[in-house]
């Protein structure tokens, strides 16, 4: 567990180190940014020393990592708050979307992985095979507005773009900022099937990409385990199809299978920027693509951050995880 630990951090300083340079090397003068182009001389020196840039990189960059460690990502020149503000504000949607996108994608993807390997080569297979291809290569930005142009525009199956409607914006408290769970907790069902409506059809499409990749990873490590010996034993044992498939192969895919589910989750939180911007989502990809364009680089920076560690933190759920299901690990 130390060594895990010992990782985590050397990867957690790695990430800080990238993100300073990235910030030191962009072709945006953080300071002009704070004070304005009309700006005396006088006026810049002061802020270019209040900013701590007069000091060596190194002290820089300790500087940096005790901000980071306390929280600190600076002020945001786009809205004019603290930046851990502002992701606090917008997070809880991105959280929202790729949780409900992941619950697709493992609910639909991991018995589809297990039934195509258990009849490789049938109809089954075939279809997974097929839905794993076009989820891969199909763009998402396209499948994003075909979606919103037939369920939304032609058919009126699921709300419009935002996470609410404008009647039921602002109406429910805000406890986790979760809308499904929020709208849950105040017992307005009316407000929670209209932030449904909003939700499914942008979770449906990352849902359908995280299928994609979760089945096809399923069905390959079920090959795996259904060519091994002990499963020809176990069927010459006379156990049943179900039980040699479900009992046996499966739960020895159960922990590889955990690291799958983990960087599906990761990737779906920040790799939703194209689908919040179709679906006007308030979410961190959306803040982060809006500050970029800005040259809002505390924003960018602070939002890249939170990503890393989320990656970080599941990583680290992972192999806690690991340990519950296979003691060996230990």
């Amino acid at each position: 567990m130390a060594g895990t630990l010992l990782s985590l951090a050397l990867t957690l300083l790695g990430l800080l180190l990238v993100t300073f340079i990235i910030g030191r090397v962009m072709p945006i003068d953080p300071v002009l940014k704070v004070v304005g182009d009309r700006a005396s001389q006088a006026q810049y020196e002061a802020a270019y020393q209040a900013m701590g840039l007069d000091k060596p990189l190194v002290v820089q960059f300790f500087g940096y990592i005790g901000d980071v460690l306390t929280g600190n990502f600076g002020r945001s020149i786009s809205t004019g708050q603290l930046v851990i503000d502002d992701i606090r504000h917008v997070f809880p949607a991105t959280l929202e979307l790729a949780t409900l996108g992941t619950l697709i994608g493992v609910s639909i993807g991991v018995p589809l992985g297990v039934i195509a390997a258990a009849r490789r080569g049938g109809i089954i297979d075939q279809v997974a095979r097929v839905v794993a291809l076009v989820g891969y290569s199909m763009p998402i930005f396209w499948l994003g507005l075909m979606g919103l142009l037939v369920f939304y525009g032609i058919l009126g199956w699921v709300g419009g773009p935002g996470r609410q409607g404008i009647i039921f914006d602002g109406m429910v408290p805000s406890v986790t900022g979760l809308i499904l769970v929020d709208s849950l907790i105040a017992g307005d069902w009316a407000a929670f099937r209209d932030a449904f409506s909003h939700i499914i059809l942008p979770a449906s499409l990352l849902g359908y990409f995280s299928l994609a990749y979760i089945s096809r990873m399923t069905r390959s490590f079920m090959l795996e385990q259904l060519g091994a010996e002990y499963i020809t034993t176990a069927r010459v044992k006379g156990l049943s199809e179900g039980a040699v498939i479900w009992r046996h192969a499966f739960r020895n895919i159960s922990i590889p299978l955990v690291t799958v589910i983990a960087l599906s989750f990761g990737s779906l939180l920040e790799g939703s920027v194209l689908t919040e911007i179709i679906f006007s989502w308030p979410g961190l990809g959306q803040y982060i693509t809006k500050s970029l364009l800005a040259g809002d680089m505390s924003a960018v920076l602070g939002g890249t951050i939170v990503v890393g560690v989320c990656f970080i933190a599941l990583n680290l759920l992972s192999d806690l995880l690991y340990r519950v299901l296979d003691p060996r690990s230990k």
